[in-house]
């Protein structure tokens, strides 16, 4: 008797992509990263990610600021490819590359939460954004459809006609429930989905929603030991000569810089001295901070919760990140911009289950030009030529890097101290074992540069202000926290000399020229070497 077998066709079936990314979130507040955090347990759902699929260790931005890291996601081009270097920067719905690449695949998409890329979302087939920063509590979005018609200016867009709705409750959630009302109600089930939700939190000034206010109110919040002690971080061009910039330079926790510090936002009493000021200030921050963390991970669990019982969990490729790293205390700074590890490492998890195999980790060089490449592949597309970005698909399924996989990235931070924060404009280029920074000071719009040196302390004109020039260097695997500035240092001479070689062949790379600035070029000429 003869058997045959014979195996029924079935269809390959595509994935879903859902891409969450939250403004601010740094992985020193993920705990699945392992930092100091990381007991207070604020990221659960987040942290499934990682057990139950791949945590990427070395992921960084080429600029640590919102709009030019989010324009980057989505052309996998850097800032002066893309035409985006700051926040005044805009990406034309014709060079929302991402959205319109994963279309030809078949998918439908989707843009939710948090844009910040003055042009409308165009290129997606659905979007519903927030204008601007938006509010973190009763937003208003635009979309296409719903709402009261009316002409607004989209950020510093042309004045257009949209559709405004006003929202009940705090931005965490509603961008929730519009995610959750498009998966369930508005998009084609025949076609895979990729969706883009972008959480507004936990962006400054950390408005938590009510719920939390008891959460973590009794805990006291671990502290670096570098926001007491910086040891021998940075350089001239951070704290000048004599450290006489210090009390301007980079905004930090406590008293230090007189121009914006975050007990002013905490709302602390001026005259309690530090070093008690400080610690106030470090603790209702990081308590803000992380409430809305939380709040984003719960949010995070109700999408999870959807695709478990829609029984298509497995078949979504889902993807966590933040716009870029955060300081959150660490060498006494706030915020972001700085190249230092903190603000340009990014965190990035992502489960799939058929390809990645669960609990891996990679520590590849990853940067975010990178994401919009990948998420094209996994989507069955092509990555286009135009794209400087790599695909790290194979990097995700087997932990292994390819053959002439980057070792190393590039930064650039361009607007030299902007919004208070007093970052001196710097670039530089960071391998697995060294970092090495130049700061050259001067704003690109160089009409604002000047010797004059009155506007210190002056909040309103910080941008005309030229900083000191200075290189800085960090031996990572000896100096993780980055506490050891040796760039002067003779025995690293000939490490050094190659990282500047290897810094001029990658801005010619990525296409970075400062011709057309030629006060900021006469400064790398005159203090290269």
């Amino acid at each position: 008797m003869a058997f045959f077998s014979c195996e029924k066709e079935t269809k390959v079936e595509k994935p879903n992509i859902l891409y969450i990314m939250s403004d601010d979130h740094t992985s020193q507040a993920i705990g699945a990263y392992g930092k100091r955090l990381a007991r207070l347990n604020p990221t659960p759902t987040i942290d499934r990610l990682a057990e139950e699929g791949i945590l990427l260790e070395n992921t960084f931005c080429t600029n640590s600021i919102c709009t030019p890291s989010r324009a980057s996601i989505m052309t996998g081009q850097f800032g002066q490819v893309n035409g985006v270097v700051d926040l005044s920067g805009r990406l034309a719905p014709e060079n929302q590359y991402l959205p319109i690449e994963i279309k030809k695949q078949g998918y439908e998409t989707a843009m939710v939460g948090k844009w910040h890329l003055k042009h409308a979302p165009e290129a997606f087939d659905y979007y519903n954004v927030l204008p601007g920063q938006g509010d973190y509590f009763n937003p208003t979005l635009y979309s296409r459809e719903g709402g009261e018609k009316k002409e607004i200016r989209f950020e510093e867009d042309l004045v257009r006609e949209v559709n405004a709705m006003k929202y009940e409750g705090h931005s965490s959630d509603v961008i929730t429930d519009i995610s959750l009302d498009w998966l369930k109600n508005k998009r084609d089930k025949s076609k895979p989905f990729f969706l883009m939700h972008h959480f507004k939190a936990p962006h400054d000034f950390f408005e938590f929603a009510p719920r939390y206010k008891a959460y973590l109110e009794d805990v006291e919040i671990p502290e670096p030991a570098n926001m007491w002690y910086n040891g021998n971080n940075g350089s001239i061009a951070t704290r000048g000569e004599n450290n006489h910039l210090m009390d301007t330079i980079g905004s930090s926790i406590g008293h230090r810089n007189v121009i914006r510090n975050m007990g002013i936002h905490m709302e602390i009493d001026p005259n309690i001295p530090d070093p008690e000021y400080k610690k106030l200030a470090y603790q209702e921050y990081l308590k803000r901070y992380l409430r809305c963390v939380k709040g984003v991970d719960d949010n995070v669990k109700r999408i999870f919760d959807y695709l478990e019982a829609e029984g298509i969990m497995d078949n979504t490729i889902i993807i966590y990140t933040g716009d870029q790293g955060f300081m959150l205390g660490e060498h006494d700074y706030i915020d972001k911009r700085w190249m230092y590890e903190e603000s340009q490492r990014m965190p990035f998890l992502v489960r799939y289950p058929k390809t990645i195999k669960a609990g891996s980790r990679s520590d590849a060089m990853i940067n975010n030009t990178d994401f919009a490449p990948t998420m094209i592949e996994m989507a069955g597309g092509t990555v286009p030529e135009y794209m400087q970005g790599s695909s790290f698909k194979s990097i995700l399924e087997t932990r292994e890097e390819a053959e002439g996989w980057k070792q190393d990235t590039y930064y650039r931070y361009w607007m030299h101290m902007a919004h208070k924060h007093n970052n001196p404009a710097h670039f530089g280029i960071r391998t697995k074992d060294y970092k090495l920074i130049f700061f050259y000071g001067r704003d690109y719009q160089t009409n604002r540069n000047t010797k004059a040196q009155k506007w210190a302390h002056n909040p309103a004109s910080m941008s005309d202000f030229i900083t000191p020039v200075a290189w800085e260097f960090y031996d990572l695997k000896k100096d993780p926290e980055e506490m050891d500035n040796r760039y002067k240092d003779l025995k690293y001479a000939s490490i050094i000399s190659d990282l500047k070689s290897r810094l001029k062949t990658l801005r010619d790379e990525v296409k970075e020229d400062d011709s057309k600035y030629p006060e900021i070029q006469k400064v790398i000429d005159t203090y290269w070497d």
